[in-house]
């Protein structure tokens, strides 16, 4: 029998030469969209451009893009700010494609759950590989860029998080050890603060647990980074470590 690290190599292998030739390929229309919607992008060098175009084409040949709650057509627009925020997330790894999660549902509004018997903006479904988002709620999140809430970032954070913990796609444990065991310590002080009312950067939200402090603090991170790093820079820096990159080059103060 195969040993099992060489049968990953090889499913792994084969994976990439199907993206490979089958990849979608980004059309001027949808490049213009990322200039003029994604500012993140804008904001890059060509060089880097080019990087997150073929990452964001990995991407949209990965995952299923699909209409649900009354909403029929899933448009270019929709595909291209969903997928670039999920390429600006992990942008500081070379291949990182959150395999386990391959299909993302939109609502065109806050949806009801029959499970949680509330309305949702957006959650993540690790058990049916969904990311779920509102697009409406999804646009609010990227009219402001400086507010630090961001329902893109932050459902893809809750994703991020959750692939760092599946061990069987090929992609786990990509968080340095000891730079999220750190991270985490500040996040329990942080947590403690919030709950008890203190001066924070972060929303009263981020109290809620582990989960939901790393998305929020996500979300600072990317929409205000200047504010994070002067409240906190070893908590910010240790987000710059874990994520591999730092907002603050292209964010101006």
């Amino acid at each position: 029998m195969m040993p099992l690290y060489r049968m990953n190599s090889l499913a792994s292998l084969i994976e990439e030469l199907r993206i490979l030739f089958a990849r979608i390929r980004l059309t001027k229309l949808e490049i213009e969209i990322l200039e003029q919607q994604f500012p993140y992008y804008a904001r890059l060098s060509e060089e880097h451009k080019r990087e997150f175009r073929k990452k964001l084409e990995v991407i949209l040949t990965t995952k299923s893009f699909m209409g649900r709650g009354g909403l029929r057509i899933v448009t270019s627009e929709m595909k291209i700010l969903i997928g670039a925020t999920m390429v600006m997330v992990a942008f500081g790894w070379k291949d990182l494609r959150l395999p386990h999660f391959s299909k993302i549902l939109i609502y065109p509004d806050t949806y009801y759950s029959t499970i949680s018997r509330q309305y949702h903006r957006g959650e993540v479904n690790p058990r049916h590989g969904l990311i779920v988002m509102s697009w409406k709620c999804f646009l609010e999140g990227m009219e402001s860029e400086h507010d630090g809430v961001n329902l893109g970032i932050h459902e893809v954070a809750h994703a991020l998080k959750l692939e760092n913990q599946i061990h069987y796609n090929g992609e786990s444990e990509f968080f340095a050890p000891e730079v999220y065991k750190s991270f985490l310590e500040f996040a329990d002080k942080e947590i403690r603060k919030v709950n008890e009312g203190g001066r924070s950067v972060f929303r009263t939200s981020a109290g809620f647990n582990h989960h939901e402090f790393f998305a929020v603090a996500l979300e600072t991170f990317f929409e205000k980074p200047h504010e994070f790093f002067n409240y906190n820079p070893e908590l910010y820096g240790t987000l710059v470590r874990l994520m591999r990159q730092d907002p603050r080059v292209w964010v101006k103060g």
